[in-house]
């Protein structure tokens, strides 16, 4: 396989990254934050995701393709999570809390 090769300092720095951006999720469960508890969440996960993709799935030193394949996966989530909120939130008829 030719490429790039990554160095072990690379890969534990983003592991420490992943530890320190997992104790920043588990501090924030405890924090009073309100309507914020779910984006400050996702927005934390969606970090660990991007550094799990980019570094330990090396797309990060891959091709221009495998980056358009990685996006359209994206693209493809974002859609189906449009489309399940926009269904959730048409739904006058449920009560919201209960």
């Amino acid at each position: 396989m030719s490429g790039p090769t990554s160095h072990l300092r690379l890969y534990l720095a983003v592991f420490a990254a992943l530890l320190a951006l997992t104790a920043l999720t588990a501090w924030s469960a405890f924090q009073p934050l309100g309507a914020f508890h779910t984006p400050v969440a996702l927005l934390i996960a969606a970090a660990k995701g991007l550094l799990v993709v980019l570094y330990f799935m090396h797309v990060r030193w891959s091709s221009r393709l495998i980056w358009v394949v990685a996006g359209t996966g994206f693209l493809f989530l974002a859609i189906l999570l449009v489309f399940t909120l926009s269904d959730f939130w048409t739904r006058e008829w449920l009560p919201l809390y209960q």
